[in-house]
């Protein structure tokens, strides 16, 4: 299967080279943390002689005998070289039951750069807190960028049609290695019901996944609407399941944490202040969404809204759907002190609908830029102040 160097997360991790904290790699599963862990381990073997690497994968066999945490502390103790910079690297470190203890003891001695990648659900983002309490930083990975599907795709040059491609394909990487639609879809839904009914159900101990299920492919049927607890608690016992909003409420969350979803809060943009009654859901891979669904409710301005949500926390943005008077702005994207609002659409072609887009973002008062992203295939222009983005080209235009 083809690679590709994922610039972005390596130069990431280089950055934090020998920094005191251990490094921890979160990602949905099969997004690429494993890959980057080697990639990173081969350049620091071919740029640094003194360089002690130290990796241990409880995937393979070979590595059987050492989960225990007593025995894994032993086994890098017994590896350590103290005439050089030692690295300690686990994957799938969540198979070694209280791996936790062990690498807090290593994190204690100040002797090793530790790095960690675990299974998706049993290494959640809201876990870290507690396993490593203030000792860590954690590097998101999402599945791939256009950008990066455009790498791995070199030999097409037509970034429309590959786009179309990526709509349906997705970013699990993967799954590119068939040959056949059907076998391509088949790999990505089979990563989403080993993460739904396998690792969510051992994590939390679920008895009965209906409910999980059924929420799970109601937030990907209703991607960018307003979505509450409540709301699906009614609609799903009107479909007689039975449940409740508390239930619910308890569920999105083992969903987000377990990156398939991410919940984007609502912000009231005159008032500067952040709304509480209802979020939208994005799915973390418009692939994944289109294997479980297929082509129903293939609504593309959603499916746009989708893939620009994404983009935006792959580039580090904070994300807020803007509210504004009786009218929502779809994206407000905070980086420190940059700010965005964008709005998200299909085909703006029609005058009515670019004036749908264009008229809120008029009505917000202060400077900071405005944006409406849409399948234009134009070259980016201004109208009013707001810059008009065609969806493929700003995908590409990666800082």
């Amino acid at each position: 299967m083809k690679t590709i160097i994922r610039e972005r997360y390596l130069e990431r991790i280089k950055a934090l080279k020998d920094t005191p904290d251990i490094k921890i790699i979160t990602g949905i599963r099969r997004c690429g943390k494993s890959n980057l862990m080697q990639v990173y381990i081969d350049y620091l073997k071919e740029n640094f002689e003194d360089a002690n690497i130290i990796f241990i994968d409880f995937m393979d066999l070979d590595f059987e005998e050492i989960k225990e945490y007593h025995a894994l502390h032993k086994y890098v103790e017994e590896r350590y070289d103290k005439d050089k910079k030692n690295y300690l690297f686990v994957d799938e470190v969540q198979l070694c039951p209280k791996f936790e203890l062990a690498i807090n003891s290593l994190y204690s001695k100040n002797k090793y750069d530790i790095y960690v990648t675990g299974s998706n659900a049993f290494l959640l983002s809201a876990d870290l807190a507690t396993l490593f309490t203030g000792r860590y930083i954690e590097i998101h990975m999402f599945p791939f960028s256009f950008k990066e599907y455009c790498e791995y795709y070199s030999e097409e040059n037509d970034k429309d049609k590959l786009f179309d491609e990526y709509i349906i394909k997705g970013g699990l990487a993967g799954s590119y290695a068939y040959n056949t639609d059907l076998d391509k879809t088949t790999y990505i839904k089979e990563v989403y019901e080993t993460i739904v009914n396998r690792d969510l159900v051992q994590k939390y101990n679920l008895s009965d996944t209906q409910v999980l299920r059924q929420l799970s492919g109601f937030l990907m049927d209703n991607i960018s609407n307003l979505t509450s607890p409540n709301r699906v608690s009614d609609i799903l016992k009107a479909n007689e399941v039975a449940t409740n909003h508390v239930t619910i409420g308890k569920y999105i969350k083992y969903l987000c944490t377990a990156f398939v979803f991410y919940d984007i809060k609502r912000y009231d943009i005159r008032g500067k202040k952040y709304l509480e009654t209802s979020d939208k859901f994005y799915m973390c891979d418009t692939g994944m969404r289109y294997a479980v669904l297929g082509s129903r409710n293939m609504d593309y301005g959603r499916v746009y809204e989708n893939i620009v949500c994404v983009e935006l926390l792959r580039r580090g943005y904070e994300v807020y759907v803007g509210k504004l008077y009786q009218k929502e702005i779809d994206f407000v994207a905070q980086r420190g002190s940059e700010k965005i609002y964008i709005q998200v659409s299909d085909n703006i072609s029609n005058q009515e609908t670019f004036e749908r887009e264009y008229s809120p973002l008029l009505q917000i008062r202060d400077a900071y830029p405005k944006m409406i992203i849409a399948r234009t295939k134009h070259t980016k222009y201004t109208y009013e102040g707001i810059e008009v983005n065609d969806i493929v080209e700003w995908l590409l235009n990666v800082e």
